[in-house]
């Protein structure tokens, strides 16, 4: 029905028998405005018998506006003639002639209320009146400052396109809603929870009953794709179109929201359709709220967080698929996918056969197979809805598979592809850094290595000790993964953290605390909340720098601002216990943050201060190959007692040194490097430190 309703004027047999419709009622108007009455088959322009003989299993655009609007036989006349005035210029000529304006061009074919209470049918002086069909939906406008019965009437253009049988969206509702198509692919959780508000929940678009609005119906939760997905299902299911009002697209301006409520309302009857308010993360604006409050019928808002209003409100939750459920989807979209791909291929290549023959066409080349255990990996790393999950599965089948492509290349593509997908927008709270070390660059005791070579294997398997071994299944709070890296200032820290995001393939954040910390009370908290949502969809790695600056000992509570503070510890508590990505905090103070804090944290990491045989391996890897070095000792160098960071920043300098004598790097260069370095840090170099370095 609803494909047949939002067809364009095409040459389909339901717009010709509309137009034949229309033709006879415009023809039995203007036998009407001549005044032949005896030829009226009767008050709808056609008998009924003519009209069961075109064809009994079809309604004409006019009978179902209509029912829709529930109008009266006088009503359905007045809206007749506006539109045929537009569309019959035979018609538009009889009302000129009438109301006595034929020589007037510009109101040539005026209609007015006072003609129509004359020739029309069962006249009644309330067709007009504001809460009427023809005014509350704003079938028809008046001329301004003018009397009712000598004003103009006007048939809105949107009208007159669907009695000609165009049954589309208000052009003046285009820019600011999106029309979601039928969820191809739902998550069982969702599925299930629409199946049951199909039962449950009252989607009628019936009249509000003793003008009491309908309750709302609310999808919260961090799924934004599921829960439109969710209301789409509803929609479809009820033979309705959606359409989604975006809360960046919520008319700013009274006018303008007015003017939408109005043309909404029509619209949710004449496509029909239903509508969701998508507020996602945002705070609802005052606009917004009142749009919530005041739009009439069935209505649907989604949010992540949950929503207070004065009308009915009723909440269900709806998040992000877990991971095991995502496994799923994983495999099932994966199956369908490669269906898919495999039967275009097959079909370009019987095409090839035909046009170039067999000798010239190329065999398809068969999909090469994802092992179920690196989708778990994916599952356990990201928090995909499930539209998306199918989106990267398809365009991952469907893309060109090379002779001899293997299965790690086609995950790299997957997890590449969920990386872009997941990666979070943290402008002006985090800087992004591209992780390219490796464990051959980080100089470390066995044993701190042996600690982040384990972060990185329980990052790596957390689907199957959570899921698959069912740790999951008591809660998700306290399985974060979070790590303190303690230690003093360039001992390896953020290079170690580098080398995580490297080897699992992470986006590496850094949080920047001088824009996440506020004086203002609660500001600290919503930035959090901002950093934590962002990443939330994993596939990162949020690094802390210097985190004892807002991870402090919690103090104690002698003012508002101390009770704040704990809240602010406690809110990031919470989060850190319920992240399911990596986090990792730095610090040069270790004894400064509070001991309650550091049990919550799975694994603490402590940064010793590099010793003689550490600096001599730093020294010998700090120069990239391509670098030109002459007669340089790592031996010696290892006795300058600094920490990698400082290393690093010499062999830099002393390499632009260099650069500038265009000579290779030497022991002198060094030398000048170093005691630049000691003059920035204000710590003095001895000379036993630097002895036979020239």
């Amino acid at each position: 029905m609803i494909a047949e309703q939002n067809t364009v004027a095409s040459s389909t047999p339901w717009q010709a028998f509309n137009q034949r419709m229309l033709v006879r009622e415009f023809a039995a108007l203007r036998r009407r405005m001549e005044g032949d009455r005896d030829r009226d088959e009767d008050a709808y322009g056609i008998s009924g018998s003519d009209a069961a003989s075109e064809n009994p299993a079809e309604t004409s655009a006019i009978d179902r506006l209509s029912a829709i609007f529930n109008l009266t036989l006088f009503e359905r006349e007045l809206l007749l003639l506006a539109a045929g005035v537009e569309m019959d210029s035979d018609l538009a000529d009889r009302c000129a002639q009438l109301t006595g304006r034929s020589g007037v061009s510009a109101q040539r074919g005026l209609v007015t209320f006072s003609l129509a209470m004359s020739t029309l049918s069962e006249p009644h002086w309330s067709a007009l009146s504001a809460s009427a069909p023809l005014r509350r939906y704003r079938l028809l406008t008046l001329e301004p400052d003018r009397g009712l019965t000598s004003a103009g009437l006007h048939i809105d253009e949107r009208v007159l396109n669907y009695l000609a049988g165009v049954n589309r969206l208000d052009t003046r509702l285009d820019e600011m809603l999106f029309a979601k198509a039928p969820p191809e692919w739902l998550d069982e959780d969702h599925f299930q929870l629409a199946s049951k508000l199909l039962l449950d929940f009252d989607l009628d678009l019936d009249y509000e009953e003793d003008g009491v609005a309908r309750p709302v119906l609310h999808l919260c939760g961090d799924d934004a794709l599921g829960q439109e997905s969710v209301a789409s299902m509803l929609a479809h299911r009820n033979g309705r179109n959606l359409f989604i009002l975006r809360h960046e697209d919520t008319p700013a301006s009274s006018a303008e929201l007015e003017q939408f409520i109005h043309l909404w309302m029509r619209e949710r009857l004449l496509l029909p359709a239903f509508l969701l308010l998508q507020w996602g993360h945002e705070s609802p604006s005052p606009q917004a709220r009142q749009l919530a409050e005041r739009v009439p019928g069935a209505l649907m808002i989604a949010s992540r967080e949950s929503i207070r209003l004065h009308r009915a409100v009723e909440s269900h939750v709806v998040n992000k698929p877990s991971p095991a459920a995502q496994q799923r989807l994983w495999l099932d979209a994966m199956r369908a996918a490669a269906m898919r791909a495999a039967a275009m291929r097959a079909a370009a290549f019987r095409s090839a056969v035909l046009e170039t023959g067999a000798l010239q066409a190329a065999a398809p080349v068969e999909s090469t197979p994802v092992a179920p255990e690196f989708l778990g990996e994916v599952a356990e790393q990201f928090r995909l809805s499930a539209e998306t999950i199918v989106s990267i599965a398809a365009s991952a089948a469907s893309a060109r598979v090379e002779p001899g492509e293997n299965s790690s290349q086609l995950k790299e593509r997957i997890w590449s592809a969920c990386r872009v997908h997941s990666r979070p927008r943290l402008e002006g709270l985090a800087e992004q850094i591209v992780p390219v070390s490796t464990w051959d660059d980080l100089v470390l005791p066995d044993a701190q290595k042996l600690v982040l070579r384990q972060i990185a294997a329980q990052s790596r398997n957390r689907m199957t000790v959570y899921e698959n071994w069912g740790f999951s299944a008591r809660g998700r709070r306290g399985l974060g993964l979070s790590a303190l890296f303690a230690g003093p200032s360039g001992t390896g820290k953020t290079l170690a953290a580098e080398v995580l995001a490297h080897e699992l393939h992470l986006d590496l954040y850094r949080i920047d605390l001088s824009a996440v910390v506020s004086k203002y009370i609660g500001e600290t908290e919503k930035n959090l909340r901002q950093v934590f949502d962002a990443a939330e969809c994993g596939g990162c790695l949020l690094l802390f720098d210097e985190a004892d600056a807002l991870f402090g000992k919690r103090a104690e509570v002698k003012d508002s601002h101390d009770r704040y503070a704990n809240i602010e510890v406690g809110y990031l508590l919470q989060r850190m216990e319920s992240f399911q990505g990596l986090a990792v905090l730095t610090t040069n103070l270790k004894s400064s943050l509070d001991k309650s804090f550091q049990r919550r944290l799975r694994f603490t990491v402590d940064f010793p201060f590099p010793d003689m045989a550490q600096r001599q391996q730093i020294w010998e890897r700090v120069f990239p190959a391509q670098t030109p070095t002459h007669e340089l000792d790592a031996t010696r160098l290892a006795t300058l007692n600094m920490t990698g960071g400082n290393i690093h920043n010499i062999a830099l300098n002393a390499a632009f040194l260099a650069a500038d004598a265009r000579q290779p790097v030497g022991m002198n260069h060094i030398l000048q490097a170093a005691q630049l370095e000691a003059i920035k840090t204000e710590r003095p170099i001895a000379e036993m430190e630097v002895r036979r370095w020239v």
